[in-house]
């Protein structure tokens, strides 16, 4: 990746996000039906590549379980309204109807409500009742003191996910979490992220990690940039982790840490091209606030939008298209990406020549 001066004192590397990249097609194509995004995680395989992001406004337990038997994966935000209130429903109707400021005010004054550990234990208890597989988020600052709340429960995929996680956070105020001591004495695999760099994503992989989520999270409704500064365009970001994947690979003498694309994933493209650049999986949420059967009603946020002192995202609006299942499998009654992901995932890959996830992250991708 080659640098540029910013000015005398500084340079900066290029980089790249998905809309500045596009996918080549090869001397071969396929037929569609041929073509399989299977993907499996530890001892857990799915019949697609992607995860349902832990947000209020996309995975309710039920939303979980329908797009566990879809063939995905749901995660739970198991520090989200569903483990605050014992009917949050009311709340999600409020949040529906508010206008502007109000929306992050209000939000802000909805998650002051304590978490309640018998809540996480019957959430994810519906979810397991379901026969799926069951999978629940927590940030860095609460997994020390929901991790065994969680485990107890029988989850199977614990998600440790924040706006930027590190291996190495250093604290004077309190004793931080020690991801690679938690990891090998939990005895589920854990996915953890986000984070951008190949550094970044090396360290996570030392500490034992299944997956390591690339990107920030929040996406379409997270402001960090603005408001931090911070961001790094998620193509570049998704092959920089990709190539640490497989330094690692070599490193650790043949184990392999999935790479999940984590934010600016909001059309069936951007999924393709983010599998193309190197990731095995990749985290949606805002096509599926799109979803008539969503909790939040076409309204879309993540934690960040109600962040006590220093919001980072904002509760964002979509014209809701069909159903969860249509957004998965179609028929699409738009052109422009928002439904039918899978069909045009799997249309990418027949178009360029691949049959499987592994062989596509090998496609030929240009700049423009």
């Amino acid at each position: 990746m080659s640098d540029i001066e910013i000015g005398r004192a500084k340079r900066a590397r290029t980089a790249y996000s998905f809309d500045d990249i596009a996918i080549v097609p090869s001397r071969r194509t396929r037929d569609p039906e041929e073509v399989s995004v299977d993907w499996q995680i530890d001892a857990y395989r799915f019949s697609l590549p992607i995860l349902a992001a832990p947000m209020d406004s996309v995975m309710s337990p039920r939303t979980a379980i329908d797009f566990g038997r879809f063939g995905g994966l749901g995660v739970l935000n198991l520090e989200g309204l569903w483990t605050r209130y014992d009917d949050p429903q009311p709340l999600l109707d409020e949040v529906a109807g508010l206008q502007g400021v109000e929306a992050t005010r209000r939000l802000q004054e909805i998650y002051t409500e304590p978490i309640k550990a018998e809540l996480i234990t019957e959430r994810l208890r519906e979810v397991r009742e379901a026969g799926v597989t069951v999978a629940g988020s927590l940030s860095p600052q609460r997994t020390k003191e929901f991790a065994k709340t969680v485990t107890d429960a029988g989850v199977d995929l614990f998600v440790i996910r924040g706006t930027t996680v590190s291996a190495e956070h250093v604290s004077s105020q309190a004793e931080p979490l020690n991801l690679k001591e938690f990891i090998y004495e939990l005895d589920v695999p854990v996915i953890v992220g986000g984070c951008a760099t190949h550094q970044a994503a090396l360290h996570l992989m030392r500490t034992g990690a299944a997956g390591v989520l690339v990107g920030f999270g929040g996406g379409a409704a997270h402001t960090t940039r603005t408001v931090l500064g911070i961001s790094v365009p998620m193509a570049s970001a998704v092959a920089d982790v990709a190539a640490a994947r497989r330094d690692y690979l070599d490193e650790s003498g043949g184990r392999y840490v999935h790479v999940i694309a984590d934010g600016s994933i909001g059309t069936s493209g951007d999924l393709a091209k983010a599998i193309a650049c190197g990731a095995d999986a990749v985290m949606v949420g805002s096509p599926f606030a799109r979803a008539t059967d969503a909790p939040g009603r076409g309204f879309h946020w993540g934690a960040e939008a109600h962040h006590a002192d220093l919001p980072r995202g904002q509760r964002v609006q979509f014209d809701q298209v069909g159903t969860i299942e249509e957004i998965l499998f179609g028929p699409s009654r738009v052109a422009d990406g928002t439904m039918n992901l899978v069909g045009a995932l799997k249309r990418s890959m027949a178009t360029t020549g691949y049959t499987e996830l592994k062989e596509f992250q090998r496609v030929e991708v240009v700049a423009h």
